[in-house]
C-alpha cells in the first residue's frame, strides 16, 4: 500500500516562463537580457520545496494532459512529490513575468484551468486528520468559499498566490489556520494600508487569523499567534531573482516546524532558505 502523504499542497501549478534584464526597466522598454522557463506555480513550488526538505507530499492541482503538462507532470514526479491527486484538464495554465534590477516588474497568470477545480477537491483529501494541508488562493473565490465552510483539518497552512487574489482568502479568517502572506497581500486581504509586517500580522490576527505569518521583502518578517508575536530580519544581500522567494519561505518554514524547530527558529531557518533562493542565478 502507498504511504499517505505527510502534506497535501493545493492551487496552482505550471510553466514560467521569465525575462530578467540586469538593468531598471520601465513601463514600454525594450530591454537586453535572458528568458527562461521553469515549473511554477504557488502549490507546486511549496509542494517541491517540501519534498527538498524531505517530507513527503503530494500536489492537488490542475496540470493538462497537452505536451506541457505532460513535461511538467513528468518533472514533478521526478523531484520526488506524488501526483496521485492531480487533476488533468485538456491544457495547461502559464504564468508570464518580467523582473529587472529593482525586482518583479509585472507578470500576468493565466489560471483559467486552476479556477475550473470546484470544492470537489475536498474529495481527495484524506481522513487522517494528521496531514498537513497548504491551500493557495489561486482557486477561484467561490470554491475557496466553500473549502473554508467544509475543510476539516487540524493543520491547515493559507498562501496568497498575489495581491491581486489574496482576498480569496477572507473566507478562512473564521478558520483555525496558519496565514502566510507578504504584505501587499496582507494589505489587500486587509483592505488596509501597512507601515509594517508587524502592524499586518496584528492586524490579521484581530481579524481572526489564528496565526499570520508577514514577510516584507529585505525588512524584518513577523510571525503573530495566541504564543505572541516574533520577528526577524532577513539577510542582507543583492537578490539575483525575485519569483518563487515567498513559496520557498513557506516550505522551508513548514518543514522547520514539522520537524520540531521552535517558532524562532523556524523563521530564520525558512529566511535562509529563501535567501539563498533569490540569491542564485536561475
Amino acid at each position: 500500500m502507498q504511504r499517505a502523504p505527510d502534506i497535501i499542497c493545493i492551487g496552482a501549478a505550471h510553466w514560467d516562463v521569465i525575462g530578467q534584464s540586469p538593468s531598471p526597466v520601465a513601463p514600454g522598454a525594450d530591454m537586453p537580457g535572458t528568458i527562461h522557463r521553469a515549473p511554477g506555480g504557488v502549490a507546486l513550488n511549496i509542494a517541491v520545496g517540501l519534498a527538498i526538505e524531505g517530507q513527503h507530499t503530494a500536489l492537488i492541482a490542475a496540470i493538462g494532459t497537452d505536451p506541457a503538462g505532460v513535461e511538467l507532470c513528468a518533472w514533478v514526479e521526478a523531484v520526488g512529490v506524488d501526483t496521485a491527486l492531480l487533476i488533468r484538464p485538456e491544457r495547461s495554465d502559464c504564468y508570464l513575468a518580467i523582473e529587472g534590477a529593482g525586482g518583479l516588474i509585472a507578470a500576468i497568470a493565466e489560471s483559467a484551468m486552476l479556477e475550473s477545480i470546484g470544492p470537489e477537491v475536498l474529495a481527495r483529501l484524506p481522513a487522517d486528520d494528521t496531514t498537513t494541508v497548504l491551500l493557495d488562493s489561486g482557486l477561484c473565490a467561490t470554491t475557496l468559499a466553500t473549502i473554508a465552510a467544509e475543510i476539516n483539518i487540524s493543520d491547515l497552512r493559507l498562501a496568497a498566490a498575489s495581491p491581486a487574489k489574496a482576498a480569496r482568502l477572507a473566507p478562512f479568517l473564521a478558520r483555525d489556520a496558519c496565514f502566510y502572506l507578504n504584505r501587499a497581500e496582507a494589505e489587500a486581504l486587509c483592505a488596509m494600508d501597512f507601515p509594517d509586517s508587524t502592524s499586518a500580522a496584528l492586524t490579521l490576527r484581530a481579524k481572526g487569523a489564528a496565526r499570520a505569518i508577514v514577510t516584507d521583502g529585505p525588512n524584518p518578517v513577523c510571525d503573530a499567534s495566541a504564543d505572541g508575536v516574533i520577528t526577524a530580519m532577513p539577510p542582507a544581500l543583492s537578490p539575483r531573482r525575485v519569483t518563487g522567494a515567498g513559496d520557498r519561505f513557506t516550505a522551508a518554514h513548514i518543514a522547520a516546524e514539522r520537524r520540531g524547530q521552535g517558532r524562532q527558529t523556524a523563521l530564520h531557518y525558512a529566511l535562509a532558505a529563501a535567501a539563498a533562493h533569490i540569491s542564485r542565478q536561475p
